[in-house]
C-alpha cells in the first residue's frame, strides 16, 4: 500500500496511530505520525462512487437523479397511504442495486426496478406509476396490467 506524503516535510515514511469509523460510517478517520519529522496528521479513507449514468429511450445520456424516482412516486402514490420515508427507502433501495449492476443503466431497467418493490410497496401506486411508465393509452392496458398483477400476487387455490 502506498503511504500518504506528510504535509509537513513530504516525506513518504508514516505510520498509523488510530484509526475510527466517521460517525456516518461514511469514511475511516487515519491519525498518522510521520516518521521522518515526527508530525500527525489525520487522513480520511473514503469509498469512491462511479458515477451513475442513464441512457434515456432516445439515446441520451444523464446522470442518475434520484430525485426524479422520488418525484414519480410521490405522485403515484399521492393520497395512499405510504409515507415519504417508504418512498425514499425505495428509490435508495433502487440506486443501490443499479450501482451493483454497472455504471451505466437503461431507463427500462431504472423502471422495472422501481415497479418491481412498488409492487410490493403499494397495489395502488403500481398500476398509477405503471400506466405513465408503460404508456397506458386504452383502458385494456389498465385491465391487462391488472391481470397481471392479481396472478402474480393471488394466493393459490388447490
Amino acid at each position: 500500500m502506498r503511504s500518504v506524503r506528510c504535509p509537513g516535510c513530504s516525506s513518504l515514511e508514516d505510520r498509523v496511530v488510530d484509526s475510527r469509523a466517521s460517525e456516518d460510517g461514511s469514511a475511516i478517520r487515519r491519525r498518522r505520525a510521520c516518521l521522518g519529522c515526527g508530525r500527525r496528521f489525520t487522513t480520511f479513507e473514503r469509498v469512491e462512487e462511479v458515477p451513475l449514468v442513464v441512457e434515456k429511450r432516445s439515446g441520451e445520456r444523464q446522470p442518475f437523479d434520484r430525485s426524479k424516482i422520488v418525484a414519480g412516486l410521490r405522485s403515484a402514490a399521492k393520497n395512499r397511504p405510504v409515507s415519504e420515508a417508504d418512498l425514499e427507502a425505495l428509490a435508495a433501495d433502487v440506486e443501490d442495486q443499479l450501482r451493483l449492476d454497472g455504471g451505466e443503466v437503461p431507463s427500462e431497467r431504472v423502471g422495472v426496478a422501481v415497479l418491481e418493490r412498488l409492487r410490493d410497496l403499494d397495489q395502488v401506486a403500481y398500476v398509477r406509476f405503471a400506466s405513465v411508465y408503460k404508456e397506458f393509452d386504452d383502458p385494456a392496458d389498465f385491465a391487462a396490467e391488472l391481470r397481471l398483477l392479481t396472478k402474480s400476487t393471488a394466493p393459490k387455490h388447490r
